[in-house]
Parts: C-alpha cells; sequence; structure tokens
C-alpha cells in the first residue's frame, strides 16, 4: 500500500536552494535546464517544521513527544556528556566512558578483525567525524547505560561487559525492542526518512518516505540581482558602496513529488513485520496517521529557507494530488519533458498551463495502463481541474480521505 503525492508551488523571484558556488541549483530535463530544489533540502526544512510542531504543547500530538532525533556530530559531547553531569557524573569519568561507548558502537566486527579502525572515527571533545542520526530513545538507553556502569567500582569494565552482551543482539534496535523501549528507535527522523550506518550494533532503517528533486514545469530563466551595501556613519569624502555583490535570481513553478510505503512506515514505528502491517489496530497506526498529516501539510505550506530575508520565499503549493493504493509508485515528472510553454497570448496563465499538462498526462497514463480499483485519487488544485472525473477538495479534506482509505476504513 502506497501514498504518492505530486505537488506544484509557484515562486515568485528567489534563491531557494544553492550549489557550491553559490549559484541556484538546477538540472537538465528534456534537454531543457530547469531550477532545482534538492530532497535534502526540502526534507530538512519539511523535518523542522515537523519537529515544531511536535514539540507544542498540543495534546493531539503528545504521543510524538519523544520520538524527535538528534542528526550532529556532537551527539557523545554534547547529549550524552550533558546527561551525566546533569546526574553528577565526573566528567573525566564521563570522558573516558563515552569514548568507551562510541568506540563500541561504532566499529565493525570487519573493521576489528583487520586494522580496529571506527566507522565513524572520533575527533577531539569526542566528536565525530561525520554527522550521525540518534533518536531519542536511542539517546535515554545509552544514557542509562552509562549511568548504571559508573556506579559500578570498575566503570570501564562494567560498560566493556554490558555492551558485550548488548552486542549478542542482532542489532540496537532488537536491543531497545527487548528492553520494551518506545519506538522509533531512530526518531521520527530515521522512521521516515531512513538511516544508513555500517556498524553492528547501529540499526540500519530502511527509508519507506522516498523524495524526489523538485524541478520547475518550464526552462530555466534566471538573473543576476546586483545589491550595494550603504554605510550609514559614512565620511563627506567617501563615496560610492560600502560593498557590493550579487546573486543570482530565479522564478518558477516546481513539480515535487513524494511516494510513501504505508507498511514499512509503521514497521518503523511500531516494531512490527510490514507484513505484518493489516493487523495493526487503529491505535497502533494513530501516530502514524498523525505524523503523515503533518507532512502532507509540511510538502504543501513549508519553503525552502535560502536567502529568507532578502527574498521572502513563502509560498504555497498550487496544486496537490493525493494517490493511495497497491499499485506501483510512479512519477508524473514526465508530463513537463516538454517544458510548458509560458505562452502570454492566452488566457491561461503558467500555473493553469502546468497543471492541464499533469492533468493530461495522468489521462494518458490511466488509457495505456488502466486503473486499479483498489486505487484512490484525490485532487486539492486552485486551478480548474480538467478531468471531469475527478472534483477538486479542500486539502484537509484530501488527505482525510487518504488518510482513511490507508487505514483501510473506506470502501
Amino acid at each position: 500500500m502506497f501514498l504518492q503525492i505530486h505537488y506544484m508551488t509557484s515562486y515568485h523571484a528567489s534563491l531557494l536552494n544553492r550549489d557550491d558556488s553559490g549559484l541556484a541549483k538546477r538540472i537538465t530535463f528534456g534537454g531543457v535546464p530547469r531550477l532545482r530544489i534538492s530532497s535534502q533540502s526540502q526534507k530538512r526544512h519539511w523535518r523542522e517544521w515537523i519537529k515544531a510542531r511536535i514539540l507544542q504543547p498540543d495534546s493531539s500530538l503528545n504521543a510524538l513527544n519523544d520520538w524527535y532525533g538528534y542528526r550532529t556530530r556532537h551527539f557523545f559531547n554534547t547529549i550524552l556528556k550533558e546527561n551525566l553531569i546533569t546526574n553528577h557524573i565526573d566528567e573525566t569519568l564521563a570522558d573516558t566512558l563515552i569514548t568507551l561507548l562510541a568506540d563500541k558502537l561504532l566499529t565493525t566486527s570487519k573493521n576489528k578483525k583487520t586494522n580496529g579502525q571506527t566507522v565513524h572515527a572520533l575527533k577531539s571533545a569526542l566528536d565525530t567525524d561525520q554527522p550521525l542520526l540518534f533518536g531519542k530513545p536511542e539517546a535515554d538507553y545509552l544514557t542509562e547505560i552509562l549511568l548504571e556502569s559508573a556506579q559500578q567500582q570498575d566503570p570501564q569494565s562494567a560498560l566493556n561487559t554490558r555492551m558485550a552482551a548488548e552486542k549478542k543482539a542482532k542489532n540496537f534496535k532488537a536491543v531497545l525492542q527487548r528492553n520494551q523501549s518506545p519506538y522509533p528507535a531512530a526518531g521520527l527522523e530515521g522512521a521516515l526518512f531512513g538511516r544508513f550506518v555500517t556498524s553492528d550494533i547501529l540499526a540500519r532503517i530502511d527509508a519507506p518516505v522516498h523524495v524526489a528533486h523538485a524541478f520547475t514545469t518550464h526552462a530555466l530563466d534566471t538573473e543576476s540581482d546586483f545589491f550595494t551595501v550603504v554605510d550609514d556613519l559614512a565620511r563627506d569624502e567617501d563615496t560610492g558602496a560600502a560593498h557590493m555583490n550579487d546573486m543570482e535570481l530565479g522564478a518558477g513553478i516546481f513539480y515535487g513529488y513524494v511516494a510513501i510505503d504505508w507498511p514499512l512506515l509503521l514497521a518503523n514505528l511500531t516494531g512490527c513485520d510490514p507484513r505484518d502491517w493489516r493487523t495493526l489496530t487503529p491505535q497502533n497506526c494513530e501516530s502514524a496517521r498523525i505524523l503523515i498529516d503533518l507532512l502532507i501539510h509540511a510538502i504543501a505550506e513549508v519553503s525552502p529557507g535560502a536567502k529568507l530575508g532578502a527574498t521572502a520565499p513563502h509560498a504555497r503549493a498550487h496544486c496537490v494530488i493525493l494517490e493511495v493504493g497497491p499499485s506501483q509508485p510512479r512519477s508524473l515528472a514526465n508530463a513537463f519533458l516538454t517544458p510548458v510553454a509560458l505562452r502570454h497570448n492566452t488566457t491561461d496563465n503558467p500555473l493553469d498551463q502546468s497543471v492541464a499538462a499533469l492533468a493530461s498526462y495522468l489521462a494518458r497514463l490511466d488509457e495505456m495502463y488502466g486503473t486499479n480499483p483498489n486505487d484512490r485519487r484525490y485532487v486539492s488544485c486552485l486551478s480548474s481541474w480538467p478531468n471531469a472525473t475527478l472534483s477538486t477538495l479542500p486539502l484537509q479534506t484530501a488527505i482525510d480521505h487518504s488518510l482513511t482509505r490507508l487505514m483501510g476504513d473506506a470502501s
């Protein structure tokens, strides 16, 4: 069972996502350059928006309050060390135990047999050389292990013994499950977007949410915006600007696509086998329902954050299509393989033209492959939807219908 989300958002003059040279990211599609927003950028802003909503004192989100995660190079030195210091553990002992713990967590059996190198080497002050993702349940459990070891007569030996016992489990996810720690182990970020690891004990998590890079439905058209800064305290003899620079600006209508593997998401959130997702009760699925509701709103409402102060790139999706069913997911990006021609001698604006291209391509796909009677499609759009078989709905209504269908409550 899959949920597919197609969305189109129009942005005015902005610089939504930059490359290493400071220019707008772009991609050539259909032989034509387009503006692009990377999936990494989108996911980052969606995660931050969702996390902010979860941490608000809202009773409907209380079940998710302990499920956020930390993606950082400073996990050991900041999260774990602060937890130990707060519990009155001597700083020197804390450093020793955390270093030992990190070595046990991040070293693979293969590396131990060869050269003993850790996967993510610890730098000075217990920082790792790369950001790592840990969920709050994992952080709490690791803190518990460290505190228990610190109270023993020989803390280092106690920690070695404890970690040797833990490593007999399949992985750290299994350890948490055995100790009845809450899911998801790697936090909501891991449950949604997965976690790749190469250590023995940290569990790899497959991503149930697949995010495409968004790109413009039409050809790229940018310009260099030259700007100056005036010195408010300039002397009479000072002439010209105090600073001069330029940045690339572009405007465009972006098509984006997200596919969600619903059984895998439920497995990540509850610990069940993905094949057994239908046996879950509605209560078991409620957290997933809340989370996907938040994610769809984030997709429709949250803008990439580059140059906020200079361009105010705040926009909401003009069109959102939600598809629910067992059929294999497929992007509708090829609706724009031939870029939309921004014709100015027509009453249709570029957004209407993009919606028409999307609807036309979707109809042709249905003609070629047919439709699965178990699939459902819901459209929320500010333009008139060209296909008379579908009526447009308010976004929240479309979301509610989709989630009800996912949870098996609709006919």
